[in-house]
């Protein structure tokens, strides 16, 4: 007597099960087919993300504007840190003044 290992949880999805012929050896145990019909439940793992900036209505003024304040930016010191602050600065600064964000919808 052989049993099919189901979960629990998946007891009802077992449609149809078949015993086939084992090879020729000196068990007892025979060789089971299950047909199971399952659904999977859809996961959705990440939603689009909506653009922070309105930057449509106004590329080349916020592109000139951050043309010219990169380019004043004096690029002698050594350190990375102090240089990717200055350049996200300047970024931030440009788009908060010309741009503005986008209103978060409930």
């Amino acid at each position: 007597m052989d049993y099919i290992l189901v979960k629990h949880r998946f007891r009802n999805c077992v449609k149809d099960v078949q015993t086939l012929a084992g090879a020729d050896i000196d068990s007892d145990h025979n060789l089971l087919v299950a047909k199971i019909c399952t659904r999977l439940k859809k996961i959705i793992r990440f939603q689009k993300r909506r653009p922070q900036w309105k930057f449509y209505t106004q590329k080349q003024t916020v592109r000139d504007t951050l043309e010219g304040k990169l380019g004043a930016i004096e690029c002698d010191s050594g350190n990375v840190e102090v240089q990717w602050n200055n350049i996200k600065e300047c970024v931030l600064d440009t788009l908060s003044d010309l741009v503005g964000k986008v209103e978060k919808r409930a």
